[in-house]
Parts: structure tokens; C-alpha cells; sequence
């Protein structure tokens, strides 16, 4: 009776202090929406009718994603400690933390020491509302252990988010929003088949190449006097057989797929320069005419059933809904995550490690044919260099996601946050009048300790 009370009470503490820190992140990120809608002049009713659907969205997905998979550990008894011993055990516990506070104190104090007006009460609030966000993030996040990143993840864009607002003019307008979300869509599509193939251990280094050929493939074929839907079809097939060739010869050669597949991309993107510039002076570039329905797939100025949003958009909203709940909920979700964690114990339940390893560099290959596609429409030309900016950002999207790159933790949910942070990021520095250069030197640092956390879990110790 008494062990049973023992253990009963904790559990009940435990659940209603899971539920108090969700509400404090409710409140905290619907509370910085609300003061933003205030600075951005938008309409009461709006804000309320905003601010309200914010903190319901944010609860849950505390409740229904994050609180699950949170883990309380055990406070150590201080009883008989003395004063002295307790603070030094407070700072060592700390210490991360409080280098980090320090180390955007020193930042601070060196621009406002040498850098003439940086010193004034916009920059002062920036600064504490990072403090205040650092501390937060890091003292929340260790009550997760499966949905660690997520959660760091969401925490990195709502500051990124908020200091953009801040400092950028316009940067949490309705215009730079829809601009995010229509470039985070492309992205978030031409990394569906990196995630999946980075569950199964492997990787998909011809993506930008295949991005790049299909943008190219697909405007000579509408030149040669083919029916759009007919070159879109035909473009797509293609990409699904590049994929379909990378899937049977990495699955065959598995310690070089990384090299593998990036030859493969190489060899594809010299095919199609060889084949579009027969009769043209010009090599990787095409002009044409693209229709005017491709154009308002992933044209800013698109149009949704009469709304003002791309639908290039709302296709990346389903396609992530559809992999989110397959990779969760279906049997090939559950057997692409058993073949990722241990090959061995899933060849003992007679899953084919063939089938699903060359289907999902099918999935890599359709999927960045489409979005070489949809780039076509945004662009309105052909180039075969419109993919290579995705080499890196797929890569980049997975890892700060938190997918792991030997296979079988993570999923596409943790990609989108990546994808998110990386889009909201790129504006940030683009609206800094940073250069492109420095964008990737930034985003290099940014990797090093996401990749340093994340290999430090469990389930990756327990692969190598």
C-alpha cells in the first residue's frame, strides 16, 4: 500500500510539471506573436483570433508529440549540504549554460563598445529576450530525451523568428512569411527522399543533380512541341528510373552509395546537357515558354482556390501530413524504421531490406524530379545549376532536423522543423546583407554542434 502510494505521487508531480512547462510555452510563444501583431499594426480582432489559434496549435502539439517522450529524472538530495557546496554543484551543473550567457554578454558589450548607436533599448530587449530564450531552451530540453531536437529545434526558430522582427523591417510581414514558406517549400520537397533514405543508413547525393535535369529536361521536351502534362510525366518517370538505378547499385555496393549515387548525379547532369544543347549554342540552359498553370504552382503571386497563396505550398503541407502519419502509422513506416535500427533482427521478421532500400531511392528520385519541376515554374527557365544549392541544404535540413544519419531515428516531421530553421535563418542573414559565402559559413557552425548533440543518443552509441 505504502510503495504503491510512493510511487503513485512522483508520477502525478511529474505530469502536472510536464503540464505547467506547456502552458509556459504557450503563453511564451503566442504571447511574442501577439506583441509582434502589435508592432506589425495588424487588425485586433485578427490578433486575438491569431494569438488564440497559436496557443491552442502549441499545446497540442506539447500534448500530443513533446510530452510523450519527455523524461523527468530524479533531483539529488541536498539534505546535510552546506550553502558553499550546493552553489558550486548549482554552477557546475551550469556551467554550459553560463559560458554561453557569458559569451553573448562579452559579444554585447564588445559591439556596444565599438560599434557607434548599438547601444540602445531595442538592442538591449534583443539581448535579454536571448538570454531568456537560451535558458529556457536548455533547461526544458533536458526533461526530453526522444523529441530532444525537435524541441531545440522549435525553440532556435521562435528566437531566430523573433530577433529577425526585431532588427529586420518587414521580416514578419505577410509578404516575407508567404516568401519563406514558398522557398521552404521547395526545400522541404527535395529533402522527402533524404529523409527516408538517411532512416535507412544511406544517403542521396544526386538530388541537386536530378533537380537540375529535370528543370532543364522538362522545358526542352515542352520545346520539342510535347503536351506539358505529357513532359511532366515523362520527366517524372525519369526521375523515379535515376532513382530506381541508384537504389539496385547502392544497395549492391552499400559502403560506397554515398559516392555512388553522387557519380550517378554527375553522369545524369552531363546526359541532359549533352542532349538539350544538340542544335543550341547555349549548354545547361534552355528558354521556352513555360505554361501559365505551371507558373502559378510556385509563382509568389499564385493562387490557391481563389486565396493568395502559392499552391506549391499547400502541396509541401500534404505531402508532409501524408510521410508524418505514413512513417508513423503504417506497416511500411514501422518496417523503414526496424531496417534503419538493426538490418539483422528485420531480415529475421522477412522484411525485404532490397525492396524498401531501392524504393525509397524511387521516393528521392520522383520527388526531386517534382521539384525541379515546380522550380521551373518559379523560375520561368531552364538551368541545370537550379539544383545545387540543395546538395548542401537537404543535408543541412536532415541533420539539424535531427535525423540520424546512421538510420532509423528521426522522421520527416523533424525535417520540416529543419527546413524551417534553415528558411528563416537564410532570410535573417539575406536581410543582414550578408553574402552568400557567409550564409554557408554560418550554417557550417550551426551544423558542427547539432551533429555533436545528436550523436551523442543513445540509440547511435548503441550502432557504432
Amino acid at each position: 500500500m505504502s510503495s504503491e502510494a510512493s510511487i503513485s505521487q512522483p508520477t502525478g508531480a511529474r505530469i502536472s510539471s510536464l503540464q505547467w512547462v506547456g502552458l509556459i510555452v504557450a503563453v511564451l510563444i503566442a504571447g511574442l506573436g501577439f506583441i509582434l501583431g502589435l508592432v506589425q499594426q495588424v487588425a485586433l480582432q485578427q490578433l486575438i483570433f491569431y494569438t488564440a489559434a497559436t496557443f491552442a496549435l502549441v499545446i497540442w502539439i506539447w500534448n500530443a508529440y513533446l510530452a510523450p517522450h519527455a523524461k523527468f529524472g530524479r533531483e539529488p538530495s541536498v539534505h546535510g549540504t552546506s550553502g558553499l557546496m550546493l552553489f558550486k554543484s548549482f554552477v557546475y551543473r551550469l556551467r554550459k549554460l553560463i559560458i554561453s550567457l557569458l559569451i553573448i554578454l562579452g559579444i554585447f558589450l564588445i559591439a556596444s563598445a565599438t560599434v557607434t548607436g548599438f547601444f540602445n533599448w531595442l538592442n538591449i530587449v534583443t539581448f535579454l529576450v536571448l538570454c531568456a530564450l537560451l535558458v529556457f531552451t536548455v533547461q526544458v530540453s533536458q526533461m526530453f530525451v526522444d523529441n530532444r531536437s525537435a524541441f531545440i529545434g522549435l525553440m532556435v526558430l521562435l528566437t531566430m523568428f523573433t530577433v529577425g522582427s526585431i532588427f529586420i523591417e518587414g521580416f514578419s510581414s505577410g509578404a516575407n512569411i508567404k516568401s519563406m514558406l514558398l522557398f521552404a517549400s521547395f526545400l522541404g520537397l527535395a529533402c522527402v527522399g533524404q529523409t527516408l533514405v538517411a532512416l535507412l543508413g544511406g544517403l542521396d547525393l544526386s538530388i541537386p543533380f536530378v533537380i537540375g535535369a529535370s528543370n532543364v529536361f522538362l522545358l526542352y521536351l515542352i520545346g520539342l512541341g510535347c503536351y506539358p502534362w505529357l513532359a511532366i510525366i515523362i520527366v517524372l518517370l525519369l526521375g523515379a528510373l535515376i532513382g530506381w538505378v541508384n537504389g539496385i547499385l547502392s544497395f549492391r555496393l552499400q559502403g560506397q552509395a554515398l559516392i555512388l549515387t553522387l557519380g550517378v548525379g554527375f553522369a545524369v547532369s552531363g546526359l541532359t546537357q549533352i542532349v538539350t544543347s544538340i542544335g543550341s549554342a547555349f549548354a545547361g540552359n534552355v528558354f521556352g515558354v513555360v505554361p501559365n498553370w505551371l507558373k502559378n504552382l510556385a509563382a509568389m503571386n499564385g493562387v490557391t482556390f481563389g486565396i493568395s497563396v502559392p499552391p506549391v505550398i499547400l502541396i509541401w503541407a500534404v505531402v508532409a501530413i501524408v510521410l508524418i502519419y505514413g512513417l508513423r502509422n503504417t506497416v511500411y513506416g514501422r518496417f523503414l524504421y526496424a531496417l534503419g535500427g538493426n538490418r539483422t533482427s528485420a531480415s529475421r521478421l522477412s522484411i525485404s531490406e532490397r525492396r524498401y532500400w531501392v524504393g525509397a531511392y524511387v521516393v528521392s528520385g520522383l520527388v526531386s524530379a517534382l521539384t525541379g519541376i515546380l522550380l521551373l515554374g518559379w523560375s520561368g527557365g531552364g538551368f541545370i545549376g537550379v539544383g545545387q544549392p540543395y546538395l548542401f541544404m537537404t543535408l543541412a535540413a536532415v541533420v539539424m532536423g535531427g535525423t540520424s544519419l546512421l538510420g532509423g531515428q528521426g522522421g520527416y516531421g523533424f525535417t520540416v522543423i529543419g527546413v524551417l530553421v534553415l528558411q528563416v535563418l537564410t532570410s535573417f542573414l539575406v536581410g543582414m546583407g550578408l553574402k552568400f559565402e557567409w550564409q554557408q559559413f554560418i550554417f557550417g557552425l550551426l551544423i558542427v554542434p547539432m551533429v555533436a548533440l545528436y550523436a551523442r543518443s543513445p540509440h547511435i552509441r548503441t550502432q557504432i
